[in-house]
């Protein structure tokens, strides 16, 4: 990606500044990572069974564990790499627990995690068209984050999203024991399943919304969930939609009392239990209010 300034009505390019170190990205990431991928920095440079794990984070809404692995070498084999870090969480439930436990001052309990969300973030200035290829599968618990500095100190960030045609890795994962065991146990959800697990009126429906909500704002990403699909901006989810058999709830992400909503079709579920966040709910069983339903949603984009 090419960044340029704005000169005199003329463009300037700004030429890449890399980084010498790993370690630089690191500290940026671990500096900010509530903000770069919404995780709980839980320890850097956490070591367990003679093996490094650069950044153990936390995702509180997933409640699952995040390894977070820095590279400036092209020369790794993500997968792999990926794998083995996952293997070794699962196998070591009780030693991450503790760690959280120590270092945030908390109470976690093993039954508190959902450990088939884990997963495995490597961050680099650049990937081969090889890694990339390698993890383009709809299933597998490995993101790739690319990270890019500027000669005016500008930082640009992005994940690298798998494509909506990706395919299984479970076919592949068959002949391998120590693959087959992992890719058993976690579980990365997608908008197909979500849709499979409604009806096809109710898919349908969900389409229509998720057009709609992504054409309120370019920034918006759409984060698969257990139990909903979140619609994010800026790590904040402005609405959460649950598919059901003939319904299709809609969490709006905003704080009760700040919504304003003069057909008052928006439940008050701030104290009542529900998957996704935010503290208004609303039902839609076909398209008649989508446009409103849209405007409810577009108030809590900042």
């Amino acid at each position: 990606m090419n960044i340029f300034q704005i000169h005199n009505a003329n463009l300037v390019e700004i030429d890449e500044k890399p980084f010498r170190l790993e370690r630089e990205i690191q500290a940026l990431f671990e500096g900010n990572l509530q903000m770069i991928m919404g995780l709980t920095l839980v320890r850097s440079e956490f070591t367990i069974k003679n093996k490094r794990i650069d950044t153990l984070a936390y995702d509180e809404q997933a409640n699952a564990f995040i390894i977070i692995e820095y590279k400036r070498d092209k020369n790794i084999s993500v997968v792999d790499q990926g794998f083995t870090y996952l293997s070794l969480m699962l196998e070591n439930k009780a030693d991450f627990i503790i760690e959280y436990n120590e270092q945030l001052k908390k109470n976690l309990k093993r039954d508190d995690v959902d450990w088939t969300q884990t997963r495995v973030a490597f961050v680099s200035p650049s990937f081969t068209e090889n890694q990339v290829l390698a993890t383009n599968f709809k299933d597998i618990a490995i993101e790739l984050w690319e990270i890019k500095r500027y000669a005016n100190d500008t930082v640009v960030i992005n994940e690298l999203k798998k494509s909506r045609s990706a395919e299984s890795i479970k076919p592949l994962a068959q002949q391998n024991k120590e693959l087959k065991r992992i890719a058993d146990e976690i579980v990365v959800y997608t908008e197909e399943q979500h849709k499979n697990d409604s009806s096809e009126e109710i898919a349908e429906l969900y389409e229509k919304f998720r057009a709609g909500i992504l054409n309120l704002n370019n920034e918006i990403e759409i984060k698969p969930q257990k139990f909903y699909i979140a619609f994010k901006k800026d790590n904040t989810n402005i609405a959460c939609l649950e598919l059901q058999k003939k319904r299709l709830k809609i969490y709006v992400g905003a704080k009760l009392g700040t919504l304003d909503d003069g057909k008052g079709i928006a439940k008050d579920v701030s104290k009542i239990g529900h998957y996704g966040t935010g503290d208004y709910e609303i039902h839609a069983v076909d398209d008649s209010n989508l446009e409103y339903i849209l405007s409810l949603i577009k108030q809590t984009i900042q």
